[in-house]
């Protein structure tokens, strides 16, 4: 049952299924990003085969910018795909200080995200660390982190309070730096059993019906990250939480009951039933505080970024016939 708890900053959302998070590029578009001018100096994604470094490649290749990908596994087919997008493509783990040195060095900016999921927060912590060296022996001139909405309210959630301490130490650093924070992702629903589950009518969240949940499209975390590299100027120093909407599980079941076209109810599940205690600590947040982003404020300021609806999310997955909604 604990596969189907997922945060912002989870392993779905650092190395998703690379089938549907690396960019496929029709020819025109691959053309255009080979032709950008080799002055121009790359933006590095780390984790462009996941779930968010994928959606700022994606943003990135839209806008024409130059992207270089740090990959650990460069035979994967997913690699093949970022090579035909015109990305560069070069090899090492977040916890290499060399090797993300080397993939930094005449770097625009760099977009890096850290994970828990596969080692624990203390290795997450070394991540970071490491990414934070690696950009200052670098001298990058900008580094977008990408932490988790919370992690400044000293939540006790594990991996929350592991991205806590990396944005301290990246602040303390003197690097130039924008901490973008994502909340829960819509397509955390379809993590683990989450997509068979609403297959068979039911979505199982360990909320109250009318608890609204904070969520973000990851398009929309693409596109906004993709815009603070691009133009970092209004964005040094500061950190900012993203939502693109936010919805009570009732809400949520109501849409995908239209999306699927059959009734989905909401199961909510004790939170005593949650064993892993990272996964228990997170959602007895969201039970409680929770996340809190000004969604007004957030869009208003930012008109440019789609913003997507939970209802336009769930119309537009159940209709792309993709593997994972299936």
């Amino acid at each position: 049952m604990d596969r189907r708890w997922r945060s912002g900053g989870d392993r779905a959302a650092f190395e998703a299924d690379s089938k549907d998070v690396v960019p496929r590029c029709a020819a025109t578009a691959t053309t255009s990003v080979l032709m950008t001018t080799t002055a121009e100096s790359p933006i590095l994604v780390l984790g462009a085969t996941g779930g968010q470094g994928g959606a700022v490649t994606a943003a990135l290749l839209a806008r024409q910018s130059r992207v270089r990908a740090m990959v650990r596994r460069p035979g994967e087919p997913s690699v093949q795909r970022l090579r035909e997008c015109g990305v560069e493509v070069m090899v090492g783990s977040l916890d290499d200080r060399a090797a993300l040195g080397a993939a930094m060095e005449g770097a625009a900016a760099v977009f890096a995200l850290t994970t828990p999921f596969e080692a624990g927060v203390d290795a997450e912590v070394a991540q970071g660390r490491a990414i934070v060296a690696a950009a200052d022996d670098a001298r990058v001139p900008h580094l977008v982190f990408s932490s988790v909405a919370g992690a400044d309210q000293h939540t006790g959630v594990p991996h929350f309070d592991s991205k806590a301490v990396i944005e301290k130490d990246l602040a303390a650093s003197g690097l130039p730096y924008t901490i973008t924070a994502p909340t829960y992702f819509f397509d955390n629903a379809l993590g683990g059993e989450g997509a068979d589950r609403i297959a068979a009518g039911i979505l199982d969240l360990p909320l109250p019906p009318d608890r609204p949940l904070q969520q973000l499209a990851r398009p929309d975390l693409g596109a906004f990250a993709a815009k603070v590299l691009l133009d970092p100027k209004p964005y040094l120093g500061r950190r900012i939480e993203l939502a693109s909407d936010a919805v009570t599980p009732a809400q949520m079941a109501e849409a995908l009951s239209v999306a699927v076209g059959r009734p989905v109810r909401h199961q909510q599940t004790p939170l005593e039933s949650i064993r892993n205690p990272d996964m228990h600590a997170m959602w007895r947040f969201l039970s409680g505080p929770g996340y809190r982003v000004d969604l007004d404020v957030l869009h208003t300021a930012n008109p440019d970024i789609a913003w997507t609806s939970f209802v336009d999310w769930a119309q537009r997955t159940f209709e792309s016939g993709s593997r994972a909604m299936r």
